[in-house]
């Protein structure tokens, strides 16, 4: 090869920042599309003059990093959305009082051009209150402590500040020109967020809100339709939509208005000592089908992409540090441009085959007024879409639905007969031939791996760091400790005549609030606890989330609940003690009326009894405060602060003890994965990675009872259904984002409340690194043959193609190997296949030809393929288990 020609090892790591800036293109030179408008009808929002039949993909901007919107956004689009979705964060946004940020995880602008580069539009929901799991609803806690103010009703000085960030929102959108009458990305906008399930505690002054909030968003002159979700009484030029795991029977307040289903819950979110919730691929497809079929428009995932709760951002209270909420995209993120949200399959899958049997029935959806109905059974029904094309010509798509739990159906349907089975919609693109079915599932499913981290390329210090055991690699052998003061532990501390609440002390600045009174003890009292052995107790009325109770700086005991009455026995000394209270919260209240109200800390009274002359009235007592802890005020879990700090070396055989900060360094594992630490061996507190807060941990252990053996996929869902992980730590792994990271001597601290062993910690990977496939002949032929010339001009029947199964790894990985392949009558399942009685000899041999070494491969099911029919006159699955690993040039994206 001549010289010039040659590519050097350099321009090969440089390929990805070329690519980067591509794609960047769009918003470096203009706008991303030729302006247009948006407007609606009865049938559908009609965008740039087309009606369109739309799906959305729900992604919160702070719940992952900048480095991983792209791929985010770029594998949404892949999997077949038109839009993504998302809140605007109030408290994430104007963290004091007229001063904003717009950077980091929190630069909206960026992360709506990114969109805009990608192709697809924006539904923006302001709200700005969101509910979401997220902090106090979204709102910032200053809020709380404007003059005279009530949340989310007829008041001036919440509907004055409303206003101001509402108005800041849209201003910045018109100013970047991100409308879509600007060539910009946002078709949508979304004021108020589910306020009709709290509007009736507010009575009159509710609805007088509700017609205040449409005005004021209608007056702000964005040029796009605004919606309010769960909204019954939404005004006139306002769209009411749906939430919810079914929306097909949902009808908007008004006949002009579409059917738009803004939350569509794909899983449900986690409470610490919670199962973990899952709802399959096959019921969440059969709602989405149902939704379109029966005259829906536009359908959004809640959530496409849950993410991470980084920092104290997660609701409450008790929600975990993981949003990942059963998405089709994970919560994780591996390097630059790639490995953002690992697919969970096969739910990215099926629903990606969905979205494209949908598509291929657009152009009959939006050309038909309504559908037409037809009874085919007790519990079947056809809802067929004609009219004219834009092209001319005749258009036709049908849906058969069966809605029985148990048994399958088979129908006439157009003089053809077609099998339903149970809980299923068939979609039928051309009044005839059957793309999808919500129950078959054709789409891979994928084994998440978790693996012990290998040493960064180029950096073998981990070596001499870690320590092994049972063939686990633990983060560090080398761990240094401080422990925290318990108690009044800094000058800004000050006394006050009573107990205050909780927020009005922190500002939600910290979880920790220190509480601290003088108690006298006689010698008598000693006596009469002796004499009736009995302890006196700290009994405060109401509580939320967390309690701990000292003497003189002993640990008496803990209560944890959302208030709660909290009793807890303490034992005294003769003479004068020291009480301390210690109220923690865990995540603020997101959701319900008043939330203004709600507050933190204790309720009602408190006291102290069992003491010989009476009981001691603590909420009249004397308490000396100090907000947060010490290393929080002195910032030691940052790289800069740390090494102020006066640490010692934690010994190996070191009892667990509480209120420790830790802290080690660790390299970067190698290759792309996404990097989690393995937390189960603490208890809990907090976690810091070179200064980014990685979230709150607990390794608190989940109920034993309420999970399913087998997950039945028919019948309606609820998050109760279909759970797993029961009693096991709801949480132990926590993502640590790549571009977080420094390729060696990373700053791990950590914040421990009830005592653990840092030792154990590790650091690991996580892949989708095996990958299953089982797809039979009677399967449907591959979706992506609908579009196909052949097909298109009528020279290839749908029916004589055979079916095929599609093998994915991850981006940056290869399937190394082919544990198991067998064409005839398999049995088991994913990881527990085995060989039936009829079974292709070469069965291995041609899926290792068409697979190995490939990132992605396709294999048809068919005798013709492999060279045989085992079996003739029986029905043939195809069953394949292979593994995934990175493949060479991973290395080429860098971390």
């Amino acid at each position: 090869m001549a010289e010039s020609t040659r590519i050097s090892s350099l321009q090969w790591r440089i390929l990805p920042q070329i690519f980067a800036f591509l794609l960047f293109f769009p918003m470096v030179w203009g706008s991303f599309f030729e302006p247009f408008n948006v407007s609606y009808d009865h049938r559908a929002l009609i965008v740039a003059g087309k009606r369109r039949m739309l799906v959305s993909a729900g992604i919160h901007y702070p719940r992952a990093t900048p480095e991983m919107w792209r791929d985010l956004i770029t594998k949404s689009k892949e999997g077949g959305a038109d839009v993504i979705q998302t809140y605007v964060f109030w408290n994430g946004h104007e963290p004091v009082k007229g001063q904003y940020k717009f950077e980091g995880r929190y630069d909206l602008v960026k992360f709506v051009k990114l969109v805009g580069s990608s192709g697809l539009y924006l539904h923006l929901r302001i709200g700005p209150y969101v509910c979401a799991e997220w902090n106090f609803g979204g709102f910032p806690v200053w809020l709380r402590d404007v003059p005279g103010i009530e949340f989310r009703t007829d008041n001036e000085p919440f509907k004055e500040e409303m206003q101001k960030f509402v108005t800041k929102i849209v201003d910045l959108m018109r100013e970047a020109k991100l409308f879509c009458w600007q060539g910009g990305p946002i078709i949508m906008l979304q004021i108020e967020n589910e306020y009709g399930d709290v509007e009736k505690s507010y009575g009159q002054k509710g609805k007088d809100y509700v017609k205040w909030a449409a005005s004021m968003a209608l007056g702000l002159g964005a040029g796009v339709p605004w919606v309010m979700c769960k909204q019954a009484d939404a005004p006139e030029n306002i769209i009411d939509a749906c939430n919810g795991y079914y929306c097909d029977g949902f009808k908007p307040n008004s006949q002009k208005k579409p059917v738009l289903w803004t939350e569509d819950w794909d899983g449900w979110y986690t409470k610490w000592g919670g199962s973990l919730p899952h709802r399959p691929a096959e019921d969440l497809a059969f709602a989405v089908a149902r939704f379109y079929q029966r005259g829906g428009s536009f359908q959004n995932y809640y959530m496409y992409f849950g993410g991470t709760n980084f920092g104290r951002t997660s609701g409450g209270p008790f929600y975990i540090t993981s949003y990942d909420y059963d998405a089709p995209l994970d919560e994780y993120g591996g390097c630059k441009l790639r490995l953002a949200g690992l697919r969970s399959e096969p739910k990215w899958g099926h629903l990606k085959d969905l979205h494209a049997a949908i598509k291929l029935c657009e152009p009959a959806l939006v050309a038909a007024n309504a559908p037409q109905y037809r009874k085919l059974g007790s519990n079947q029904e056809a809802h067929i879409y004609r009219g004219d094309g834009e092209t001319g010509g005749k258009v036709c798509a049908a849906f058969l639905a069966n809605i029985d739990e148990h048994k399958s159906a088979y129908v006439k349907f157009n003089g053809q007969s077609y099998t339903l089975p149970p809980w299923s919609v068939s979609i039928l693109p051309d009044c005839r031939h059957v793309a999808f079915n919500t129950a078959k599932v054709g789409a891979q499913t994928s084994v998440k791996t978790v693996e012990s981290a290998r040493p960064h390329l180029g950096s073998m210090s981990i070596l001499h760091k870690v320590m092994r055991k049972d063939n686990v690699s633990y983060i560090s052998k080398s761990w240094m400790a401080l422990k925290e003061p318990i108690g009044i532990w800094g000058e800004n501390n000050f006394t006050f005549q009573g107990l205050l609440e909780h927020l009005n002390v922190t500002k939600d600045q910290t979880d920790y609030l220190w509480h601290r009174t003088r108690i006298s003890v006689s010698e008598d009292d000693i006596s009469f606890w002796k004499t009736n052995e009995g302890n006196p107790t700290v009994s405060i009325e109401s509580m939320r989330d967390v309690l701990r109770v000292f003497v003189n700086k002993e640990l008496s005991g803990s209560v944890v609940g959302h208030w709660v009455k909290a009793e807890q026995p303490v034992r005294f000394v003769q003479g004068i003690n020291d009480l301390l209270l210690l109220t923690q919260t865990v995540g603020l209240q997101n959701y319900g009326a008043f939330l203004e109200k709600d507050g933190a800390g204790f309720r009602g009274k408190a006291k102290l009894t069992g003491f010989k002359n009476g009981d001691v009235d603590l909420s009249k007592s004397s308490w000396t405060y100090q907000v947060g802890l010490k290393g929080e005020a002195e910032k030691i879990y940052t790289v800069e602060h740390s090494e102020k700090a006066e640490w010692s070396t934690l010994e190996t055989e070191a009892s667990p003890s509480i209120f420790m900060w830790y802290k080690t360094y660790f390299d970067t594992p190698g290759g792309t994965d996404p990097v989690v630490l393995d937390l189960e061996s603490m208890g809990k507190g907090q976690a810091w990675v070179n200064g980014h807060h990685i979230g709150r941990y607990w390794n608190i252990i989940s109920q034993k009872d309420g999970c399913d053996r087998t997950c039945d996929y028919r019948g309606a869902y609820n998050s109760d259904k279909c759970t797993t992980n029961c009693g096991k730590p709801t949480q132990t792994r926590y993502h640590v984002p790549r571009s977080w990271l420094n390729p060696s001597s990373n700053l791990l601290v950590l914040f421990e409340e009830t005592g653990g062993n840092p030792f154990e910690i590790s650091v690991k990977t996580v892949t989708a690194g095996i990958l299953c496939g089982q797809v039979s002949e009677s399967h449907y032929p591959p979706l992506r043959k609908w579009s196909t010339p052949d097909f298109m001009n009528g020279t290839m029947w749908i029916n004589s193609v055979a079916p095929e199964m599609h093998l994915r790894c991850e981006e940056g990985h290869v399937i190394s190997s082919i544990e198991f392949a067998s064409y005839g009558t398999p049995r088991g399942s994913c990881e527990k296949f085995s060989t039936g009685k009829c079974h292709a000899a070469k069965s291995l041999s041609i899926v290792s030809e068409a697979c190995q070494g490939r990132n992605s491969c396709f294999i048809e099911v068919s005798n013709a393929a492999f060279r045989s029919d085992p079996c003739s006159g029986t029905l043939k699955t195809l069953a394949v288990m292979a593994r995934c690993s990175p493949s060479h040039d991973a290395s080429y994206f860098g971390s």
